[in-house]
């Protein structure tokens, strides 16, 4: 079988267990590494490794950027201590914890090499913690929290990493130097991602000729940004995590409305099938990773590997409780944002491992500098994979039965910011509709008629603002756009039939069809607004 007949059929096998995982409202992620790890046992399929450059080069920057930018900056910028706390303090208390527990408890595992799979397995991966929470039905802060933190907390894991593998290599460890490379790596990739992301953004303002090459540079940015940082001993996460900050906040400067919409299309199907792809590659590594593991310490590594899973998630457990509780311990203004029991349970469950951890381990150096083989690397390897089943099979299987087990529930937070900014939108709108500067723009029969549908707009908020969306059913049309959606779908069987005839411009008729389906979306959000 060629690489690219596999290509085919992986991506063939991401479409449909996506549409079953939908179904079954379970993270997707589950599924494909379930489809990968029972692909991965036919005999016809080739061997497939995953390289570590193919992650951290190709999959990785556009899939944190895709996932930052959809985080709001605001609501960063509110939960920053917390997401510091979990992405520093969490991560380096996982380490330890870890640590020890390889140490004591897995055979022929040294300080050295127990470190070094406690930094690739303590930082959650941000690809999966996105997936997994995405639609669930808890308070928009505690999302912000998870996936804010699995996306800054790889300069915490990178530099543990790094110190863990050198001092395997050189048996030195210098804690001092870490604790300053952490700053280092920080503030070069925020600085370099900010950079890249403000270039871009001039070259946007610029670049007025192709809806193609604008959406083909907004796909470079990450790219850029992230293998700028890494050549100058940043953090290439952070640089595409600022990056995407960075664009989203001034998305409305960047993009015409039809580079937006181009630009949001391909960014969607970009991220299906490259996180797809991701999860179903996981699976598909069980073949390598068990060769490389004398077939006696397989399964005992397997029942190793599922304890340090457990280790994973209780030093994380053991590290929110305390710590979400401090701040009410102490009292004073920060006491009242201090989570719930619930609501920290679910903070600790939500931190996943994903391909990232996976990636890590496959980079471990093959020799030490004397010739030596890097101690117990095959081990470490198969610990890691294990490690990732239990955190996406277990955590992501169990944790929309564990919200409402809590009885966690979304706080409508974000529907109310809805509401409000579409009042004071359209109370703008209504405000210069009725000043002397619009006079200008129209006669007064078609003014006083545009006035009257903001007015209705606006009447129709307050209502469902006061009521709450769940009470108020859906708006129905007025006469007039009732009218205009039918001719909309008459129109559509037009082009139907003028596509049939000898002759017919398909180009012409590609553009007349994106002119009905912009008034139809606008159809669309009359009936929600």
């Amino acid at each position: 079988m060629h690489e690219i007949e596999l290509l085919v059929i992986l991506l063939a096998v991401t479409t449909a267990l996506a549409e079953v995982a939908n179904r079954l409202r379970v993270p997707y992620p589950v599924l494909l590494v379930v489809a990968g790890l029972a692909l991965s046992l036919l005999p016809e399929l080739p061997p497939v490794v995953l390289a570590p450059n193919l992650v951290f080069f190709v999959f990785l920057p556009p899939l944190l950027y895709a996932s930052a930018w959809e985080l709001s900056w605001s609501a960063f910028r509110t939960e920053v201590r917390a997401i510091t706390w979990l992405a520093v303090g969490g991560v380096l208390f996982s380490l330890a914890v870890v640590a020890a527990v390889a140490y004591y408890a897995v055979p022929g595992f040294g300080w050295g090499p127990a470190f070094v799979l406690a930094a690739i397995v303590s930082p959650t991966d941000a690809i999966s913690a996105a997936l997994a929470t995405k639609g669930l039905p808890v308070a928009r802060r505690l999302l912000v929290v998870l996936e804010g933190e699995s996306l800054v907390n790889d300069a915490t894991g990178l530099i543990a990493y790094r110190y863990a593998v050198a001092a395997v290599l050189t048996g030195q460890f210098a804690l001092g130097q870490a604790a300053g490379e952490l700053l280092l790596v920080t503030v070069v990739g925020i600085g370099v991602g900010v950079a890249v992301a403000a270039l871009f953004y001039g070259v946007h303002r610029l670049s007025r000729t192709s809806i193609a090459i604008d959406t083909s540079l907004n796909l470079l940015t990450p790219y850029a940004a992230y293998l700028l940082a890494e050549a100058w001993h940043g953090s290439g996460v952070l640089a595409v995590v600022a990056a995407a900050l960075f664009g989203s906040y001034y998305s409305g400067r960047i993009f015409a409305h039809d580079r937006r919409l181009q630009a949001n299309a391909v960014w969607d199907t970009l991220e299906f099938l490259l996180n797809g792809l991701v999860f179903i590659l996981i699976g598909l590594q069980l073949p390598a990773v068990v060769a490389g593991v004398a077939p006696g310490l397989r399964w005992p590594l397997v029942g190793y590997g599922v304890l340090i899973g457990l280790a994973v998630l209780g030093a994380r457990m053991l590290w929110i409780y305390p710590s979400a509780y401090l701040a009410r311990w102490l009292g004073g203004r920060r006491a009242a944002e201090a989570p719930t029991l619930a609501e920290a349970t679910l903070l600790g469950w939500g931190g996943m491992r994903g391909v990232l951890s996976l990636a890590a381990a496959l980079a471990l150096p093959l020799a030490l500098p004397a010739g030596e083989a890097f101690p117990q690397r095959n081990p470490t390897l198969l610990l890691t994979f294990v490690v990732i089943l239990v955190s996406l099979l277990v955590q992501g299987l169990t944790l929309r039965p564990l919200i409402g087990w809590l009885g966690l529930e979304a706080d409508g937070q974000a529907e109310r910011e809805e509401y409000a900014l579409r009042i004071r939108l359209a109370a703008s709108t209504l405000a210069y509709l009725q000043s002397p500067a619009a006079a200008s723009q129209a006669p007064a029969e078609v003014l006083s008629r545009m006035q009257s549908r903001y007015q209705i707009r606006l009447d129709r908020l307050y209502r469902r603002a006061a009521e709450g969306p769940a009470a108020v059913p859906e708006v129905t049309l007025s006469p007039f756009q009732q009218l205009q959606e039918v001719l909309i779908h008459f129109e559509r069987k037009q082009l139907e039939e003028l596509r049939r005839e000898p002759g017919t411009s398909e180009e012409v008729l590609r553009k007349l069809e994106n002119e009905l389906d912009l008034e139809e979306g606008r159809l669309a959000l009359d009936k929600t607004s």
